[in-house]
């Protein structure tokens, strides 16, 4: 949990409140405060077991020309993306996130003798952005990418599908923990209570760590499972919230 005490007026406030009348217009009402109003900012978090996981693969290939680098590294991705949903990862869990073709040049200079850059040919990518929701399988997901073509991987990122419940819980430990606060600040400078007038709120739903990026360079089957460990990720919640200080 984190908070701040943003402000601490022993003057009057003024909060506006937003009317609506019956043509549909909206008429701006400020009403003044007169007791003392304390700002605090709040935030709660809440872990939990990731439920899902992302990851980024793709296929990279070169050719001499540009139709052909492109047309082979079609044809990979084709047999990529029918492996993945023979392994059951649905369609619309798997995105295209980027495709690329550059040209690609040597630059050393192998002979000491100064020469300009060589041409070596084109390179083609395609980039997919996966879902799975078996977090149990996802360092076999991994491998089976890799099997079926793959020749980067980059991630796992993990996340929670539907962190609204989460949300709710953080929402609630953050109110009472202002709540207690403010009653705090209310009693130690000498009043009866702290009434609220104002909330607002943000949010971040089943936060992952920074996914690692990783190139693979490996045969499926002449290694053991990838081992993935999906710890815990966190939902949080930041209220704004303010307190009249009431005798």
């Amino acid at each position: 949990m984190k908070s701040a005490l943003a402000l601490m007026a022993l003057g009057a406030a003024a909060l506006p409140v937003a009317m609506s009348t019956a043509a549909g217009a909206q008429t701006s009402v400020t009403i003044a405060e007169t007791a003392p109003i304390v700002t605090l900012n709040v935030t709660e978090s809440v872990e939990a077991a990731p439920d899902i996981a992302t990851v980024g693969t793709g296929v990279q290939t070169r050719a001499q020309t540009a139709q052909a680098a492109m047309q082979d590294n079609a044809a990979k991705t084709e047999r990529l993306i029918a492996a993945l949903a023979k392994a059951g990862i649905a369609k619309k869990d798997i995105q295209t996130s980027g495709i690329n073709l550059s040209a690609q040049y040597d630059y050393s200079n192998r002979d000491g003798q100064p020469e300009g850059p060589r041409f070596i040919g084109y390179e083609a990518s395609n980039q997919l952005t996966v879902k799975l929701r078996d977090i149990k399988k996802v360092g076999a997901s991994l491998d089976a990418f890799v099997a079926a073509g793959a020749t980067s991987i980059n991630g796992p990122s993990f996340a929670i599908d539907d962190p609204s419940p989460l949300i709710v819980q953080a929402r609630g430990a953050a109110l009472k923990s202002a709540k207690a606060q403010a009653d705090f600040y209310a009693q130690a400078a000498g009043y009866r209570s702290a009434r609220l007038v104002s909330i607002s709120e943000s949010n971040s739903g089943g936060q992952p760590p920074m996914p690692m990026a990783m190139t693979a360079r490996f045969k499926a089957d002449a290694a053991p499972v990838t081992p993935v460990e999906p710890g815990q990720v966190s939902a949080s919640v930041t209220l704004t919230v303010q307190y009249a200080l009431e005798k």
